[in-house]
């Protein structure tokens, strides 16, 4: 963890802690910031924080510090909100103070200089790239223009379990999912699975995996340059994202070509083409001339970066978890299956209209992202102006962590948290969408994930269908109990092994 060098270089580097006490003393004015664990010069709380799971280790200090916890890493302040009334605080009632994203190393270097729609500053620039990923990317028409790819994938995943499960041999679930997710984003974006899907799909992993493994120097320490190249992080990060750039740009020129050959009527143009994907909706805009801020392809390739980083690790985290949450509670994998099959009986392709009838599916999907949250800890947020919440004073440049895990575990909102129930939510109005403040796995407010109701179409169809087509049990006669749900190490809560099962064609 790159983290864990500020501990092994501290006795070298603590001098430059007492130059920078001096130079804050100058200016330093009495302020109350909120609570937290006691510090160590130069380093800060950075001690507190090392070893275990992030989102586990900030919970367990909020419960002696507060919902509303300062951190010092480094030169950098950081408030960490545990509870909903914090989290609303945040989200609503000073959401335009918070509406920023701070400077952070791997994703200023993958997102062109922060030209992407998650990562970029809060201002004109980042509104007209909402506007466009809201009104242009993921409408609800173009999410509905996908369905067609996605029964084509869908029908792909059942093809591939099937095939590897006429053995009798365990199917690899977690990756055939990874796969599906995987190639649904890349026939979205691209228009078809590009020669170099595989490669593609690991460097956006790698990506991933680097930004998960925590600050780098260069964002705790962001005046102390010549700190900056310690852990060669920034190095791995501009040899992927070379590869990663390469790769794109190839598509957009292969699109430009086709968008050039292709002669659009008056028609086309005044209703935004027939089915375009998403780089063809780019192409489109980069001739839009009222634009504040033209499109080029830096900015088509942060896009689809901020896309692909946003939209494969998550969904199949997601698929995985709610099998496996069924596998370990057969009950409600059995009513799952019932309530799919009796809702398919007799059909032979399934609709967008079916699922949505899949009432107790759903109530599944809730309580998995409930439990766990593919973004245990929000995307940070930066505090544009000094702010005061709750008579603490929340300085200028504070990063913002929200520990959505934590509070989707919390006894003060949740009956029996650690258990997973999905029919807690039969008569509960509680919902993900980011107006119930103790359930933010999607976010809320300015920044709330624009990208909701595709990854959940995606997450839905895989779901049901593999409930339709096959019967399913553990490897090895296992006891559900057994079940291993430990959690990945870094900044996602992924399962650290892959889910393994034994899949039976269903013959209805």
């Amino acid at each position: 963890m790159q983290i864990l060098s500020l501990v092994y270089i501290f006795l070298f580097l603590s001098f430059l802690f007492l130059l920078r006490k001096w130079k804050n003393s100058k200016s330093q004015t009495t302020k109350k910031l909120p609570p937290g664990p006691w510090k160590i010069p130069f380093i800060g709380s950075i001690h507190h924080i090392v070893g275990g799971y992030p989102h586990h280790v900030l919970r367990d200090l909020a419960k002696k510090y507060g919902p509303l916890m300062h951190l010092q890493l480094g030169e950098v302040c950081v408030v960490v909100v545990t509870s909903s009334e914090m989290a609303k605080q945040i989200f609503k009632t000073h959401d335009l103070a918070f509406a920023s994203r701070p400077k952070l190393l791997v994703m200023d270097i993958i997102t062109y200089n922060s030209r992407d729609i998650a990562f970029s500053p809060y201002g004109d620039y980042w509104k007209q790239m909402r506007k466009i990923s809201v009104m242009e990317l993921l409408n609800a028409k173009n999410v509905r223009s996908f369905s067609s790819i996605r029964h084509d994938e869908v029908v792909h995943l059942i093809d591939s379990i099937r095939s590897s499960s006429s053995s009798g041999e365990p199917v690899n679930f977690s990756e055939r999912v990874l796969w599906f997710a995987s190639s649904m984003l890349c026939r979205s974006a691209f228009g078809k699975l590009p020669k170099d899907q595989d490669i593609f799909i690991k460097l956006v992993r790698q990506v991933l995996r680097l930004s998960n493994q925590g600050f780098d120097m260069a964002d705790i320490f962001p005046s102390y340059k010549f700190l900056h190249g310690l852990g060669g992080l920034k190095k791995k990060i501009l040899d992927v994202h070379y590869k990663i750039d390469s790769i794109v740009e190839d598509v957009i020129n292969e699109h430009k070509k086709s968008f050039a050959n292709h002669k659009r009527t008056s028609d086309d143009d005044a209703l935004g083409g027939g089915d375009e994907d998403l780089i063809d909706v780019l192409l489109r805009l980069m001739k839009d001339k009222s634009l504040q801020f033209p499109i080029n392809n830096h900015t088509i390739k942060a896009i689809i970066v901020d896309i692909f980083a946003g939209g494969t690790d998550t969904t199949s985290i997601i698929i995985v978890w709610a099998m496996a949450e069924m596998m370990r509670n057969p009950s409600i994998l059995a009513k799952a299956q019932a309530e799919v099959r009796e809702a398919f009986k007799g059909k032979v392709k399934f609709d967008k209209y079916d699922v949505e009838e899949l009432k107790y599916l759903k109530l599944v999907v809730k309580e998995t992202l409930r439990l766990h949250p593919s973004v245990p800890l929000s995307v940070p947020r930066e505090c544009r102006e000094e702010t005061d919440i709750n008579g603490y004073t929340i300085p200028l440049k504070t990063k913002i962590l929200i520990n959505v895990w934590a509070l989707g575990r919390d006894p003060e909102y949740w009956d029996d948290p650690e258990s997973f129930k999905p029919e807690r939510f039969e008569q509960c109005s509680v919902d993900f969408i980011g107006n119930n403040f103790e359930f933010l796995p999607f976010g809320s407010g300015r920044r709330v994930c624009p990208g909701i109701s595709f990854g959940l179409a995606n997450i839905y169809s895989s779901l049901a269908q593999s409930l339709y087509h096959f019967d399913w049990k553990l490897p090895n006669g296992m006891d559900p109990t057994d079940l291993d749900l430990t959690e990945s190490d870094g900044g996602s809560t992924g399962m650290k092994n892959d889910l393994y099962l034994i899949a039976t064609p269903y013959k209805p």
